[in-house]
């Protein structure tokens, strides 16, 4: 089975990404300035740092397709999960920081102008436009890559900001409840933080070679326990090698026979097929001759007896 699992290419996605909240950046600057509105300037800031973020993981989804050599045996992969969590760390500390200001301008007793109003809904309102739009480029590979998924949230989580503040500035402007926009800020972030967490664990996890949350390993233990031959699995190890690819190792111990391709062939295509492993490697053995790096799964087809008499 070939090892060839290309990704789906994103360069136009985070190219017109990049593009568009530079431009938007740019934007909401330069109002923020002329009516001297310390939230858009704030959010300013806040969105350079998604184009950090797009710039991250767009490294990250290059990255996968250098080709590996004798020093990285595995390629480059690895790059889409620190792009991953460096970018759920940045969205992190953004959403730190804009709950900071929230409870900052909460305290100060100065009020925003309700003049300012009108200007900061129709750039938020802009805001709106551009991080669904960015966000809609990623949205196809969100499941599959955690790198892309982090570059979905991001943006998406964007949106929601945005619409949080066109919320606040028509209240604003309606009531004149200028406490309403850091009350709005503190719990888009708390929101944001929640659906991040998540992501931040994830890709954390990974890059201590965890095994993917959506792989059970009892059943990848039973799935190869399950083939023709097989008495017991025996050091397994199942790791991420990028935010799309999982690979496999195993012992299989097969004391009566002898594995050929044809067996192997097969249980590979189960892993794959099953499980979405894309790198296998098996190894045959009579009897284990190498003590294993993880428990002992309970399971198995040969009683203690029965092993040290093999």
């Amino acid at each position: 089975m070939s090892h060839d699992h290309a990704p789906a290419n994103f360069n136009h996605a985070f190219a017109i990404g990049i593009v568009l909240n530079l431009a938007f950046v740019g934007i909401e600057a330069f109002y923020g300035w002329r009516v001297n509105s310390l939230a858009l300037l704030a959010d300013a800031g806040h969105n350079l740092s998604d184009v950090a973020g797009l710039v991250l993981a767009w490294g990250g989804a290059l990255a996968i397709r250098l080709t590996p050599d004798a020093r990285h045996t595995y390629g480059w992969k690895r790059a889409t999960i620190l792009a991953a969590f460096a970018n759920a760390l940045l969205l992190l500390v953004a959403m730190g920081g804009l709950a900071w200001e929230a409870i900052g301008r909460l305290m100060s007793k100065e009020v925003a102008l309700q003049e300012q109003g009108m200007t900061i809904m129709v750039v938020a309102g802009i805001g709106i436009v551009v991080n669904t739009a960015t966000a809609l480029l990623f949205m196809r590979g969100r499941e599959h890559d955690l790198n892309i998924r982090g570059a979905f949230l991001h943006m998406a989580a964007d949106a929601l900001v945005s619409a949080g503040v066109v919320v606040a500035g028509a209240l604003t402007l309606w009531q004149g409840w200028t406490w309403l926009d850091p009350v709005v800020s503190l719990a888009i972030a708390a929101v944001i933080f929640w659906g991040t967490w998540d992501l931040f664990k994830q890709s954390l996890h990974m890059l201590f070679d965890g095994v993917p949350a959506r792989i059970d390993p009892a059943a990848v233990h039973d799935c190869l326990a399950a083939l023709p031959g097989v008495a017991q699995v025996h050091d397994l190890h199942i790791w991420a090698t990028g935010t799309s690819q999982v690979a496999l190792t195993a012992h299989l111990v097969m004391p009566q026979s002898q594995a050929d391709d044809a067996f192997l062939n097969e249980a590979t295509e189960q892993l794959h097929d099953r499980f979405e492993i894309t790198h296998v490697t098996l190894q045959v053995v009579k009897v284990p001759f190498t003590p294993s790096c993880v428990p002992v799964p309970e399971k198995s087809k040969l009683t203690e007896a029965e092993f040290r008499s093999v």
